[in-house]
């Protein structure tokens, strides 16, 4: 019953909210005064205060548990016992029973949650870790945001919510505005700022070696050929036994086919090769190789009574073999800095570690007791994993890098700017029969592992250490623990947390330890943490692990709340009407097509999941929900998930986008109780949905999310986990392991001096970190020759379906005749003009698709993939199957002059035809002072962007553009195709099963313009 108004019949969460939505005066103030007894202390008032006699910093949870926002109600998102995913406990706090891989893009996610109800999937991993307790309470009940109260007879009509366009005004246009101006200033493309430390000592040099002592220069020193001082190959004879031996440690083949090749007769011979199998190699790169990083230790924690094998390296040479390295010299950071969109420096950019605050704060803190200091960002990531399929093997590596090193950088694995730290034990101390005591059994194994292998950062994180980086600058560096990265589990592992409760008396709790265990596991128990003895984090100088917890997109988003969001949409929506529409999709270079839907697929990647959102939305629109319930407030709420998840992986993002990435999620709560009304949900208590609010805090602390994503070290699991298991007899593995990898690092420093040498020894000048473009610096590239040599124009009408190609053709030669006229003709005056235009050919060379390819992009990774293509292919036959043709849409310039970010100089075209004119004709065609483009495109138009997208969907509403019954088309230069662009067709209240992929577009004439198929798009069109 409501103590205010006296209705009764309400659950806990009924109750709750009828408190948040009344409009009764009375219930309003009962509201009130629960929220202020609820939350009596605001959270933006959490400081981090640094305690010069202890080392460390007096310790919050605000990094994990607290949102630094508004304090809007939804902005705390808690959890209680009873209100948990019923497969929690089960899947988080018995990880020692189960060794399922990680979910990644790179490795198979997690099963479907069959036999459940959609309001019943599971907030978890479903990973192997050690130690989850999750069986407790986490956070009060929270009051959820006030929604519009629905007509008590459920026919709600609300006309602001209509989908027809009706709705645009030119409110929404100036939003859209405003918005293009927020990303362009983000993108830096109205210039940047840059405000250095005001110390200028921080990161100064303190002294310089001299050329002949540089990294390279000092590795060539240790190879001296005495009878050829110009083999720059040495120890290897020749160039091809470097190339074999490169190939043969880096290329994937094992010891035994290696050493099956090389005993064929002749084939040592002839390649003029000083090693005659695989074991000699090694021996080769082991007594005659430097080591390039340190090698690895191999001793015993004891835990329990038992002792365990940890294999790990000297962090600090780890540390200085990565800061070291000539290949990073030119593009280290060595001191914070603040980076603005605006003169006037009011919005501030973030993108590298070093322009978020933490780096800033801490040397702050560092100067205060030793000035002028360099502080070396260490980043540390866990992650268990399994190294073979059947046999139920794993290993738990442990990564490192450095904060130094741009985002750009690391974020490639094969730069080699993450090493392998340690392989941590991963016995499940089954001879432990109470599950309890094996759990903190095993967390503790782990943080005495951690704290045995992260002791050397304690010294050299006050006291600093002097290193060299590879151009042979000398500073004082200040190694300080600044961030962890891994998944939901491993986090709750890492800072002890149980459920989170009072964090003011976590230090009192670990320092109980010397009052006996009885009183210790009581201590932390009335804490709300784990009975960890002494975590690794403990006595690390100016770290607070509560706020070195940092978002995870691959498993809190795409693998969390995305694959929530999958199954509550097939609930709503129907899995049939959903996969039906799946199958009409049209094709694009970004899209995937699931021909067999997307419902009914289980063990779902991380990049299948990012697959599906880029049409998600548009997929849902116009779907009829049950007891018609009003559809705008279900794809208000995907929106907002979906513009989070872009926003959230934006490459730089300033103090105005993360007001956005904040909006986004506001839009997602204001309007999630329909999943309630559904009956798909009955409340919201998801602890990657809460972790969501943390995004914004831990974006301006340490940069953006691309600095410390998950997914790079799944993608090592391969190289530094998998491949080394394989390439061991799986007997006494990790020391095989090591020592395959100590190698392997040996030929790749190798081939790094090597490098070097062939280009002369060439110093590069230092790179100067800038705010990353929001898309990859791309060119648009065509084949050398057509596909076809020659097409009739009877072909093009029939096979490429470029209907009035002959009247286009002629009216661009008109135009192109007239060049720039002052006055425009009419278009009854340029049809007959166009009639009196005669071809000098009836064929033309064709081509079938274009393509932009990744350049340069700021001197830090070089490439040339495939970014983009747009196709236009003919139909044709394959025996007796009639192959459907293909004419992509395209995003088109209509005007040199065009701004990308006025929507008024592009529209959307049909490419129906690409195609060059003979350089034989145009003289015949052209004055000789008009330029021809070398590539011309046939294009089919749809009606121009209206002045603003739906106000429920965020998405363009375009049609065919028609004059006459007939489509208009015209001619238009290639270079005017800036890029593809998705449309989906607008289904109805169910998908026309007569429609298919590859007819799709012929057969629907109204579609919505797909701003999710990449962030590019998804920053100009939203």
């Amino acid at each position: 019953m409501c103590p205010a108004c006296g209705r009764d019949n309400f659950t806990v969460t009924g109750l709750s909210q009828h408190l948040a939505k009344s409009r009764d005066s009375r219930c309003q103030a009962l509201y009130r005064n629960s929220r202020s007894r609820t939350n009596p202390n605001p959270l933006n008032k959490t400081t981090e205060n640094f305690a010069p006699e202890s080392g460390h910093p007096k310790f919050d949870y605000s990094g994990l548990f607290e949102a630094e926002g508004d304090g809007s109600e939804h902005s705390r998102s808690q959890w209680t016992g009873e209100d948990n995913d019923p497969d929690q406990s089960r899947s988080q706090g018995g990880g020692e029973d189960s060794d399922s891989d990680k979910n990644s893009s790179h490795s198979q996610g997690e099963g479907s949650d069959s036999g459940k109800k959609p309001g019943e999937d599971s907030d978890s991993d479903n990973d192997d870790h050690p130690g989850e307790d999750l069986d407790a309470s986490f956070f009060e009940p929270e009051w959820e945001v006030p929604v519009p109260m629905l007509p008590d007879d459920g026919t709600f009509d609300d006309t602001d919510l209509r989908d027809d366009g009706t709705n645009d005004n030119n409110d929404d246009s100036e939003t859209h505005n405003t918005r293009q101006d927020i990303e362009a200033r983000a993108q830096g493309q109205r210039g940047c700022v840059v405000v250095p430390y005001p110390d200028p000592r921080a990161g100064q040099t303190t002294s310089r070696l001299s050329p002949d002592q540089s990294a390279n220069v000092t590795y060539g020193a240790q190879l001296v050929d005495a009878e050829n001082e110009e083999n720059l190959y040495y120890p290897f004879a020749s160039k091809i036994e470097w190339e074999v031996a490169r190939w043969a440690k880096l290329c994937g083949s094992s010891s035994t086919a290696f050493t099956d090749l090389l005993s064929i007769d002749g084939v040592s011979e002839r390649l003029g090769l000083s090693f005659k199998n695989a074991n000699e190699l090694n021996k080769l790169i082991d007594h005659e190789l430097p080591t390039g990083r340190p090698k690895f230790k191999r001793e015993q924690v004891v835990v329990a009574g038992e002792a365990f094998d940890v294999y790990y390296r000297d962090i600090i040479e780890c540390v200085k073999s990565l800061y070291g390295d000539p290949d990073f010299a030119r593009y280290l950071t060595f001191a914070p800095e603040r980076h603005y969109a605006d003169d006037d420096e009011t919005v501030r950019l973030f993108h590298d570690m070093h322009t978020g605050k933490w780096w800033w704060d801490t040397q702050k803190k560092l100067d205060a007791h030793h000035p002028g200091g360099t502080i070396v960002p260490i980043i540390i990531s866990s992650d268990k994993t399994q190294v073979t399929m059947f046999r139920n093997k794993t290993a738990y590596p442990v990564y490192l890098t450095i904060g130094n090193i741009p985002k750009e950088l690391r974020r490639k694995p094969s730069s080699g700017s993450h090493i392998l730290l340690a392989y941590l034990p991963t016995t499940r101390l089954e001879h432990i029969t109470n599950k309890a005591s094996r759990r903190r059994a095993i967390a503790n194994l782990y943080h005495a592992c951690l704290r045995r292998v992260l002791a050397p950062l304690i010294p050299a994180g006050t006291e600093g250490i002097s290193m060299h980086s590879g151009d042979g600058a000398r500073r004082c560096c200040h190694l300080i623990f600044a961030s962890f990265v891994g998944d939901y589990p491993e986090q709750l592992l890492t800072t002890g947390v149980k459920f989170g409760e009072c964090p003011n008396e976590v230090l009192d709790a670990l320092a109980a330890f010397d009052d006996g265990n009885l009183v210790f596991v009581r201590a932390c128990a009335a804490a709300g943490i784990k009975p960890v003895i002494h975590p690794f984090w403990e006595d690390l100088p100016f770290a607070n692990i509560f706020r070195a917890i940092t978002p995870d997109i691959l498993h809190q988003l795409y693998q969390g709340l995305i694959k929530h969001l999958l199954a509550w949409l097939s609930a709503a929506c129907g899995g049939a009407e959903i996969d039906a529409r799946c199958r009409r999709l049209p094709p694009n270079h970004h899209i995937r097509l699931f021909t067999k839907g997307i419902t009914c697929l289980s063990r779902v990647s991380g990049t299948e999941h990012a697959q599906i959102c880029r049409f998600i939305l548009g997929i849902i629109i116009d779907i009829r929900l049950p007891n018609n319930l009003n559809a705008g407030r279900l794809l208000r709420a995907v929106r907002g998930l979906l513009d989070f998840l872009y926003l959230a992986q934006y490459p730089c993002h300033s103090s105005e986008t993360l007001h956005s990435l904040d909006e986004a999620l506001d839009l997602f709560h204001q309007n999630k109780d329909i999943f309630i009304q559904l009956g798909i949900r009955n409340n919201f208590n998801l602890p990657k949905l809460h972790a969501a609010r943390h995004y914004h805090l831990m974006i301006t602390l340490f940069g953006t999310t691309d600095n410390y994503n998950t997914e790079y070290t799944e993608r090592l699991h391969i190289d530094l986990a998998k491949d080394a298991y394989r390439a061991t007899n799986h007997k006494d593995e990790f020391i095989q392991m090591t020592r395959w990898l100590e190698r392997k690092e040996k030929i790749l420093r190798h081939q790094k001096f090597v490098s070097w040498c062939l280009a002369g020894g060439h110093h590069f000048e230092p790179y100067h970190s800038r705010p990353p473009d929001m898309t990859f610096r791309r060119e648009q590239v065509m084949t050398k020759h057509p596909t076809v040599k020659a097409v009739s124009f009877q072909k093009m009408v029939e096979d490429y379906g470029a209907t009035h190609f002959r009247e286009a053709l002629a009216r661009y030669i008109v135009h192109k005749r007239r060049g720039d006229h002052s006055v425009p003709l009419r278009d009854r005056e340029l049809d007959l003009l166009a009639g009196d235009i005669h071809f000098p050919f009836n064929r033309l060379p064709v081509f079938h698709k274009i393509k932009w390819c990744s350049i340069d992009t700021g001197g830090v990774t070089k490439g040339h993939d495939t970014l983009d293509s747009v196709h236009a292919k003919p139909r044709q036959k394959l025996g007796s199957r009639l192959i459907h043709r293909r004419s992509d849409t395209a995003f088109i310039r209509l005007g040199e002059d065009s701004v990308i970010n006025d929507l008024k100089g592009f529209s959307v075209g049909q490419v129906r035809v690409i195609f060059s004119l003979p350089p034989k004709s145009l003289q015949l065609l052209f004055p000789p002072t008009v330029n021809i483009p070398p590539h011309l495109a046939y294009i089919e138009w749809f009606t121009p962007f209206p002045s603003a997208p739906d106000r429920n969907n965020g998405l363009y509403k375009l049609s065919r553009l028609m004059r006459g019954g007939d489509r208009v088309s015209s001619i238009v230069p290639v270079g005017d195709i800036m890029r593809s662009i998705h449309l989906i067709p607008k289904f109805g209240d169910s998908a026309p099963r007569e429609w298919t992929s590859e007819t799709v577009l012929e057969d629907c004439n109204v579609f919505w313009v797909n701003s999710y198929i990449d962030r590019y798009n998804f920053s100009i069109f939203r």
